[in-house]
């Protein structure tokens, strides 16, 4: 979850180290590092604890100058968050360094076994064996000592390391959380995510488990651990560098609400036939008669995007008339889950680069089955390693708290469910048609949304000071209020859960009071004969809220007279069907949380203790 960056160039390499770690911050914030080398050899570090404005200050009192470097930002596992601990990390004599993102499970082993050999320890980090145990083996050359320290390593890595014994060479490798080498002019560039580097090149090559990059002046081979050469494809990335900018907005989780509308309909962009309803996903492995094949699917997920499963759960089954179900991602093979042929595993991550979902993916291969992935990143492990891919296409996100890629991942499901449906023969082209063109709206509605957010104002002066929040919803929206429980937990740090309406009498009830908000999910699809049951029996939940003191805000589509007069803030979206009134549903859910957050004056883009994309267990 850690942020790594590396230029080897012809221009000064501090202000791209700087610059990358500002635009990786949301991998981690505790603190952070740079270590740059030059012609007048030795190795100039600098590091800092807490955000990166002080490191900033740090390298502004007392400069560096060079023309490699590799630099860090931390989100700690092992130590705690230091200015000792943060990387990057040395060798007993200050010649080799290392940025590292991941834990060496044998480093404590490790560090006993160098002690005795007369190592100095002077952190808590399990990296700091990293560049000891390279320096160990600094016989040859610096990347055979790096390949000799792999070998003795267990556990999941990606680091950079360099060496004032090999100028201007950097050292990267990767088993398990994501490195990737962007292509330069006659400069190179290594980083954990695309936007630390995509303001230089758009040119990328995403290293595998099990690869080492070398990158020089002259430019980058890749072996594999054991030194064979191998290939990797470069990527062309297309998202713009100003996508990942916060655009004059006041926080990057604001833009990103904002770019909801567009980011929507880039997903369905090219894959629906407006006349036909047809929908055409990407090249896949698996061909149109073996998805009309499986029995079953199975979603594996985590965080926000376990909540986008269960939305795509009742798309699946509804549109396509076959079993779904949803695992997270971390207890996924913890099980021995039942999968073979006959089943479809869908892996959904924004990153494509989550460690339990990479893991379950794994799992489910190994048991036979085929696995598609959901995924915001093209090149990711995720995408290589399923037999196909659905590209989110929401661009760059940078806040920790995930909002577009959750509306982007519920329409990416509602087309794989709708593909499903037409390949296995239960879903008409009448019906295919009708909703392509509600699809095709949902843009305009998301738009028209967010185009009030002043509404807010009074909900978010009234609820701001609440210390526990409850949401209610039923069937398909019960995972919005399980992601609107997210949202408000996340950023505000204010308590919240996320609970099915009908469960009410079993639990909650005992809760219910003046001091706590009750936020009910309480919309209508008027021609959908279940949605209406729905809505009448989420206004009793309303009327055992207020019976009990409690206080409602609601969101609702259709007017309703009884929703006016029990509620006490009412939140209006526009008119959809069913299965689209989620993707609708979510965006008041992040402007209050957002708005609430901002107000209890929360650092609404870097929440305490979280980072964006979990690349470790």
């Amino acid at each position: 979850m850690c942020g790594i960056i590396g230029y080897v160039g012809h221009r000064k390499p501090l202000p791209i180290l700087l610059d990358g770690l500002r635009r990786l911050e949301y991998r981690g914030y505790d603190s952070a590092g740079v270590a740059v080398g030059g012609d007048s050899g030795g190795l100039q570090i600098r590091r800092a604890s807490g955000k990166l404005h002080q490191l900033e200050e740090a390298v502004r009192l007392n400069p560096v100058e060079g023309w490699y470097g590799v630099g860090h930002t931390r989100w700690a596992t092992h130590g705690r968050p230091t200015e000792e601990n943060a990387h990057p990390h040395q060798d007993s004599k200050g010649e080799i360094v290392v940025v590292h993102n991941g834990i060496v499970e044998n480093y404590l082993a490790l560090k006993h076994e160098l002690e005795a050999q007369g190592h100095v320890f002077k952190t808590e980090t399990d990296t700091e064996v990293i560049p000891h145990l390279i320096e160990q083996h600094m016989e040859g050359s610096f990347e055979e000592a790096v390949r000799a320290a792999v070998a003795r390593m267990q556990g999941v890595f990606a680091f950079a390391a360099i060496t004032s014994r090999d100028a201007g060479k950097i050292v990267v490798c990767r088993n398990g959380p994501p490195a990737v080498i962007g292509l330069g002019e006659g400069e190179y560039y290594v980083a954990s995510d695309v936007p630390a580097i995509l303001a230089h090149t758009r040119d990328v090559v995403f290293l595998q488990d099990g690869d080492m990059a070398v990158l020089t002046l002259d430019g980058v081979q890749v072996t594999s651990f054991e030194g064979q050469p191998v290939k990797r494809q470069m990527s062309h990335i297309l998202w713009d560098p100003i996508m990942a900018e916060k655009g004059g907005y006041k926080h990057f989780m604001l833009k990103e609400i904002y770019e909801q509308p567009r980011a929507v309909r880039d997903t369905m962009l090219g894959r629906l036939g407006q006349e036909s309803g047809r929908v055409f996903l990407d090249e896949m492995q698996i061909s149109a008669k073996e998805f009309s094949e499986f029995e079953r699917v199975r979603i594996v997920a985590c965080g926000t995007s376990w909540h986008a499963a269960h939305v795509g759960k009742f798309m699946i089954e509804r549109l396509a008339r076959m079993s779904a179900g949803v695992d997270y991602g971390s207890e996924f093979r913890y099980r021995d889950p039942i999968l073979g042929p006959e089943t479809l595993t869908v892996l959904i991550s924004q990153s494509g680069e989550t460690a339990d979902t990479l893991a379950a993916q794994r799992e489910a291969k190994r048991k036979g089955s085929r696995t598609l992935a959901i995924s915001n990143v093209m090149g990711s492990m995720l995408s290589r390693e399923a037999s196909g891919t659905l590209l989110t296409h929401a661009g760059p996100e940078i806040g920790v708290a995930s909002t577009k890629t959750f509306t982007s991942q519920m329409t990416a499901l509602l087309l794989l469910a709708m593909y499903l449906g037409q390949a296995r023969g239960t879903l008409s082209r009448e019906q295919s048609v009708e909703l392509c063109q509600e699809m095709m709206a949902i843009p305009g509605k998301l738009e028209q949304v967010l185009s009030e957010e002043a509404q807010y104002g009074e909900l978010v002066e009234a609820l701001h000071k609440a210390n526990d929040f409850l949401y209610l919803g039923r069937g398909i929206h019960y995972p919005i209020a399980l992601e609107g429980a997210l949202k408000m937990k996340e950023i505000s740090y204010i308590h919240a859960e996320g609970y099915p309406a009908g469960e009410m009498k079993h639990g909650p009830n005992a809760l219910i009071d003046e001091s706590l908000p009750t936020v009910v999910i309480a919309t209508m699809d008027a021609g959908d004969e279940g949605s209406v049951l729905r809505f009448e029996k989420t206004l009793s939940n309303i009327q055992e809220v207020k019976a009990r003191g409690g206080k409602v805000a609601a969101i609702v589509s259709e007017a309703s007279e009884e929703v006016d007069r029990m509620a006490d803030h009412v939140v209006r979206i526009p008119r959809a069907s069913e299965l689209l009134l989620p993707i609708l549903e979510v965006v008041p859910l992040q402007l209050m949380a957002y708005h609430i957050a901002v107000r209890r004056g929360c650092d609404v883009d870097q929440p305490r203790n979280l980072a964006k994309s979990v690349t470790v267990e």
